[in-house]
């Protein structure tokens, strides 16, 4: 993209850069006009001193020669001023003014050194003429001292004498300094401007402005990684609902057809119990479906409401294996627990719902005479709960998916068994709200071995933790 320095001084970084070369600019000119007139007045001065003194040389060797003679021979119109003092600084003649009325100037500075030393010199302002002079003065053969005096030129008269060129180069200097403003200004935002920001570190940018692209880049990621959870959440909730839609009909459709054929009579005496058992059968499926949507979705807002307190993990473990003891025997599957007593600070409503799911899937997914193993142990700072079976097993390459909704690893005999496909995933989601890391180690044939990691913390270390 590209702009003309005009439209770079319309942005309002463009404004301050650009009022900040001029005003700069300004100053600079300003101080270098005082620099040039301090330094052409010292010059003016010293040329005019320098003339000066010529003019009392020359002025004294003729009033040597021919005395007032000479004097009133020279051109009254002169610029210069002379005056003619005796020994005791009485005015003898002044070019100026009456010598009578003058007073005594002995004490003046240039009048004391050329008595002392032969020759004095001075500048200073005059009362009588209200101008500053020069002054230079030389002793006389006869002991009188002749001076001569000349206006100065001061800073401002050199600087009107030059009005016209000062005044020209002021101009052009103002105007160069407006060019040269607006092409700094727009070199200057040229690279802002020119700033890619979905890809701010690939940018020629200024190193003070490295942070800030940093910054944005940062940003950049995040809003593409939010972009991509947001659109992989979408097709979650679409593959979720679309699940959830066939697991409801599939067992509706069932109780709605037995129902139809036991309200239609057509269904005969010894028939009416199995059909009834069926649509209960149906019914508590469709039921706990239901129960677990509700329990995800509570999970997926974050787990609200869940009250965390001082707990047994062992006797919670314990608890589970007594309510699976009919399940597992009814699937031919021994089911034990190892372990001691070992309390945490968590919430046990989840915990016992990770440890149950994990455990109903080690029954269903068993061999007849195979085991479950519930294990509770320590490892340093960490309570370890492991469930392990002798099971079908897992395949690698499903080991990643075993814990996404309705997820089935072996669909034919999913049909076979109970459970609504909605197990791990409510273990997954259950663990991560109380702060535990699990993992699984499969093989096929051979079982399957799920650890849950929890930190072991009690309700002080988790209330300074917050």
């Amino acid at each position: 993209m590209r702009f003309s320095w005009t439209a770079e001084l319309r942005t309002d970084m463009g404004r301050k850069i650009f009022k900040s070369i001029i005003f700069v600019a300004l100053i600079i000119m300003a101080a270098s006009l005082l620099i040039m007139m301090s330094a052409m007045s010292s010059f003016y001065t010293k040329e005019q001193m320098e003339q000066l003194r010529s003019e009392t040389e020359l002025l004294a060797a003729g009033i040597e020669l021919e005395g007032m003679d000479y004097i009133e021979g020279l051109d009254k119109d002169s610029s210069i001023r002379i005056t003619w003092v005796n020994q005791d600084g009485d005015v003898l003649y002044d070019t100026d003014m009456d010598s009578a009325i003058m007073e005594n100037h002995v004490a003046r500075e240039e009048i004391a050194e050329a008595l002392k030393d032969g020759y004095g010199e001075s500048a200073r302002f005059s009362n009588s003429l209200s101008e500053r002079l020069l002054y230079s003065a030389k002793r006389l053969s006869d002991g009188t001292v002749i001076r001569v005096a000349l206006a100065q030129a001061t800073a401002w008269t050199v600087l009107i004498n030059f009005a016209m060129p000062v005044t020209a180069v002021i101009v052009i200097a103002v105007i160069l300094s407006m060019l040269f403003a607006g092409s700094l200004t727009k070199r200057i935002i040229q690279p802002i401007n020119d700033m890619d920001l979905d890809a701010p570190l690939k940018n020629e940018i200024y190193i003070e402005m490295k942070p800030f692209a940093e910054r944005i880049d940062e940003q950049q990621k995040q809003l593409k990684k939010d972009k991509e959870a947001l659109i992989k959440n979408e097709q979650i909730r679409q593959e979720f609902t679309a699940n959830v839609s066939h697991e409801l009909k599939t067992p509706l459709q069932v109780i709605s057809g037995y129902a139809e054929l036991i309200r239609a009579g057509i269904v005969k005496e010894g028939d009416i119990r199995p059909f009834a058992d069926k649509i209960y059968t149906e019914a508590q499926r469709l039921t706990a479906l239901v129960e677990d949507v509700i329990d995800l979705t509570r999970l997926d807002n974050g787990g609200q409401g869940y009250q965390w307190e001082e707990t047994d993990v062992y006797m919670i473990a314990e608890n589970v294996v007594e309510s699976l003891l009919n399940t597992a025997e009814a699937e031919k599957v021994h089911i034990s627990l190892s372990g001691k007593s070992t309390r945490i600070y968590t919430v046990s409503q989840l915990l016992h719902s990770i440890i149950y799911n994990l455990c109903d899937n080690a029954i269903k997914y068993n061999r007849t005479g195979g085991s479950v193993n519930v294990s509770i142990s320590k490892a340093g700072e960490n309570v370890l709960i492991t469930v392990s079976d002798t099971g079908i097993g897992i395949p690698e390459d499903c080991l990643d998916r075993v814990f996404e909704r309705f997820y089935r690893v072996d669909k034919s005999r999913s049909k076979e068994v109970r459970g609504t496909g909605l197990g791990l995933s409510i273990v997954k989601h259950a663990a991560k709200i109380i702060d535990g890391d699990l993992k699984v180690d499969s093989h096929i044939g051979r079982g399957s071995e799920f650890t849950l990691t929890l930190p072991a913390r009690h309700k002080e270390t988790f209330m300074r933790n917050l």
